[in-house]
C-alpha cells in the first residue's frame, strides 16, 4: 500500500497506475489525512478494504465541471460538508458572516457553499444521474430526519431527499461505510441497501421495515410544535445501536425516510486498527503556499483516546452522532502513536490533549450497555450520577502515566472537556491530584455553562452545589501541591429557561468570582440537539413542560452584557437590565454592586443597599406598620 496522500487529481490518480476510482469523496473542508478529521477516517478505512478513492475537495459548486476530476467512479460519490455543520461553519449565532475558516487553506472564507451537503448532491446529479450518491459527516448525521433549522427559521426536510442523494450515513461510519462499498461492489443496486445499520434510505412503502416506529408526517410537525418535540424526542430514544428501533418519517407522495438503528460501538482492536492506518498526519503539501490549514495546529499533536458521551449535555449533539457508549483505543496504540510524534521536527515535547468528547471518560458508564445499551429515557449523570454508574479513572490514569514516560515528551497536557460531577463521583481522588500535578498549564477549562439551577436542569447538567464542590476540591488540591491555578469556566448566556434573574445571578457569580470572560458563548441552536428543540418549541421534549425561551435580539444582548458587566461599552444594557429584573440594588457603590449611577444618574431608591438591607428595611416597616395597629 502506498504511503502517499491519497489522489487529488488525475495526475496523481495515474501516477498511483490507477486507470479510475472507485468512489469519488467530494469534502467541502480541505484535504487534511489525519485521523482527527472525518473525510480521512472514511477514505482511509475504504483503501484499507481494497478501495480506490480519489478527493475533490472544495470544488467550485457553480461549476458542474468541478466534480469530474476523476471522472464517472466505479461505484459512486461520497458527500461530507466537512468536519462542521456548513452553516454553523459560516455564521455567528446573531447570523452575521464569519469572517474566516480554519478547515480552509489560509483560513479564508467562502469555499464551500450553505447547505453543502444539499449543493453539492444537487451538483452531482446534474451530470451523473445514476451513479450512487452517498452523504455523511456531521452535517448529514444531524439533518437526517426533518429537523429546525435556525438559519431559516423553518423545519426542513430530511436531507436525504434535498441532497438528491440515494443513502446516507449517520454516526462515525467505518462500518456501515466498509458495508455499503461491499455490496456495491458485488453489484446490489444502491435502491436495495435497506438493511445496512447506521444508514438512513428513502422509500415508497414499508416494505421490510414494518417493525419501525412511525412518526408524525412531515407536513404535520413542521406546523405543530408539540408534535415536533414528540417526534425529535422520539429519536432522541432511540439512537442507541442496541435498544434503539427502526423510524420511519411519512412524507407527502407515500414516500417514507426510514432510519436503522445504529452501527454498534467498535471494539478497541478496531478502534485501534482505525486510528492505525496510513495517515499523513498533516494538511496536503498542495496547501502550503496558502499559509497551509489553520484547523491542524490543534490537533497535530494531540490524541484522540475515545469517543462517545454519556454526559447528555441537553446542548450538544452526540448523542445523536457519536452515540452514549464509550469506545476506546488501547494504551499500545496512544503510546505508539505518541511515540512517532516525538520524531515529527515541529514537536516541541508537548501532547496538547488526550481524550476525546469528554477526557475522563475510558469506559462504558455501566456494564450493561455493551449487550443492553444505554437507558433510553434516563441520564448517567443527571440529575444525579446513576447508582450503577462505574466512576473510576484508573485506566485512564494508568495510560497519562506511560505517556509521560516517553523519552523526548516534556509534558501532556488535557485539553478536552473533564466532567467533573464525574470525577467527584469516584471515590478515589488520585486523579485529580494528578491532574492538578501534571496536566494543567496554570489554567484548566471547565464547563459548568450556568450557576441557576433552572437553568442547569435545562441544560442536562449538574446542580450548582456540584460545581461549587469541584471548585473547592480544585483549590485544596492545588494548595497541597504548592500550585498557583485557576479555573476558566466555560459560560452561556440566553440557553432555554434563563430569564432576566438567571442571567442576574450568573453575573453575581462572576463578581465573587472576581472574573470577567474575554469571550461569551449565546447558545447556539444547531441541528440534533435538546435545547435546539426547547428553543423551537417552547417545551423541553423530556417532559413536555412549557420553558422559556429568550429570543428578543435585545433581550440576548442584555444577557450576555451580564456576564461581561465590567466592560464599559455593556453599561447602558447591564443598567436597563437590573432594572427589568428589579435588581436596582446591584447598581450603586456598595462592593456588591454590579456597576455605580453614572453622574447625573437618578439612583433608583433600592440601589446599593443589597438584598440584606433592603430585606431589614422591609422587616423594620412591617414592625412599624404592626406598632401602629
Amino acid at each position: 500500500m502506498i504511503k502517499d496522500y491519497l489522489p487529488i487529481s488525475r495526475k496523481d490518480m495515474e501516477e498511483r497506475g490507477w486507470d479510475g476510482v472507485d468512489f469519488v469523496y467530494v469534502i467541502g473542508d480541505a484535504y487534511v489525512d489525519h485521523p482527527s478529521f472525518g473525510h480521512a477516517i472514511i477514505s482511509r478505512v475504504l483503501e484499507d478494504n481494497g478501495y480506490r478513492v480519489g478527493i475533490i475537495s472544495q470544488p467550485d459548486w457553480k461549476d458542474k465541471n468541478s466534480i469530474n476530476v476523476f471522472g464517472r467512479p466505479r461505484l459512486g460519490f461520497l458527500i461530507s460538508a466537512g468536519n462542521m455543520d456548513s452553516m454553523v461553519n459560516h455564521y455567528t449565532v446573531s447570523k452575521k458572516r464569519r469572517h474566516n475558516d480554519s478547515y480552509t487553506p489560509g483560513g479564508v472564507y467562502g469555499k464551500r457553499p450553505d447547505y453543502a451537503t444539499v449543493v453539492y448532491g444537487n451538483l452531482i446529479r446534474q451530470t451523473y444521474k445514476d451513479v450512487p450518491v452517498i452523504i455523511g459527516g456531521i452535517e448529514a448525521s444531524l439533518r437526517r430526519m426533518a429537523h429546525y433549522d435556525y438559519w431559516s427559521d423553518s423545519v426542513k426536510r430530511s436531507v436525504l431527499l434535498d441532497s438528491g442523494a440515494d443513502l446516507l450515513l449517520y454516526g462515525m461510519g467505518e462500518r456501515s461505510i466498509v458495508q455499503v462499498a461491499d455490496a456495491l461492489n458485488a453489484g446490489v443496486a444502491v435502491k436495495d441497501l435497506t438493511y445496512i445499520p447506521g444508514t438512513v434510505y428513502k422509500a415508497k412503502d414499508l416494505e421490510g421495515a414494518e417493525d419501525a416506529l412511525i412518526l408524525p408526517d412531515f407536513d404535520t410537525i413542521r406546523t405543530d410544535k408539540k408534535a415536533y418535540a414528540k417526534s425529535f424526542y422520539i429519536q432522541y430514544t432511540n439512537t442507541d445501536p442496541f435498544s434503539g428501533k427502526r423510524l420511519a418519517e411519512p412524507y407527502s407522495d407515500h414516500l417514507y425516510v426510514i432510519q436503522n438503528p445504529a452501527s454498534k460501538p467498535l471494539s478497541t482492536s478496531e478502534m485501534d486498527r482505525v486510528y492505525g492506518l496510513n495517515y499523513m498526519r498533516n494538511y496536503h503539501p498542495s496547501y502550503e503556499a496558502a499559509g497551509g490549514v489553520p484547523a491542524i495546529e490543534e490537533v497535530k499533536f494531540s490524541l484522540v483516546s475515545n469517543r462517545g458521551c454519556f454526559g447528555g449535555c441537553s446542548f450538544c449533539a452526540l448523542t445523536f452522532h457519536q452515540g452514549r457508549i464509550i469506545q476506546v483505543r488501547s494504551h499500545e496504540s496512544l503510546i505508539h502513536e505518541a511515540t512517532e510524534m516525538t520524531w515529527d521536527p515541529d514537536f516541541k515535547g508537548y501532547i496538547h490533549d488526550v481524550g476525546g468528547p469528554t477526557a475522563n471518560f475510558r469506559h462504558p458508564s455501566c456494564e450493561k450497555q455493551m449487550t443492553k445499551g444505554v437507558c433510553p429515557t434516563k441520564q448517567c449523570l443527571w440529575p444525579k450520577p446513576c447508582k450503577n454508574l462505574n466512576a473510576d479513572h484508573s485506566d485512564y490514569l494508568e495510560l497519562l502515566r506511560k505517556l509521560r514516560d516517553i523519552p523526548k515528551v516534556k509534558k501532556v497536557f488535557i485539553r478536552s472537556g473533564i466532567r467533573f460531577d464525574y470525577l467527584l463521583a469516584d471515590k478515589d481522588q488520585t486523579f485529580l491530584k494528578e491532574l492538578c500535578a501534571y496536566h494543567v498549564s496554570g489554567q484548566l477549562k471547565v464547563a459548568p455553562e450556568h450557576v441557576a439551577d433552572p437553568v442547569l436542569n435545562r441544560m442536562g447538567k449538574p446542580s450548582n452545589s456540584v460545581y461549587r464542590k469541584f471548585v473547592r476540591a480544585y483549590k485544596e488540591t492545588n494548595e497541597k501541591l504548592g500550585k498557583k491555578q485557576y479555573l476558566v469556566p466555560y459560560l452561556m448566556s440566553s440557553h432555554p429557561g434563563s430569564t432576566l434573574k438567571e442571567a442576574v445571578t450568573l453575573a453575581e457569580y462572576l463578581r465573587d468570582l472576581g472574573y470577567m470572560p474575554e469571550q461569551v458563548q449565546d447558545f447556539y441552536p444547531t441541528p440534533a440537539t435538546l435545547s435546539t428543540c426547547m428553543y423551537y418549541t417552547g417545551l423541553d421534549p423530556r417532559t413536555m413542560e412549557k420553558v422559556y425561551v429568550p429570543k428578543d435580539p435585545h433581550e440576548k444582548a442584555m444577557q450576555r452584557a451580564l456576564i461581561q458587566y465590567r466592560n464599559p461599552k455593556n453599561y447602558a444594557l447591564v443598567r436597563e437590565a437590573l432594572v427589568k429584573a428589579h435588581r436596582e440594588d446591584l447598581i450603586g457603590f456598595d462592593k456588591h454592586c454590579l456597576i455605580r449611577p453614572r453622574k447625573g444618574e437618578r439612583v433608583p431608591e433600592a440601589a446599593g443597599k443589597g438584598k440584606e438591607h433592603n430585606k431589614k428595611k422591609k422587616t423594620i416597616r412591617n414592625v412599624h406598620k404592626k406598632i401602629k395597629k
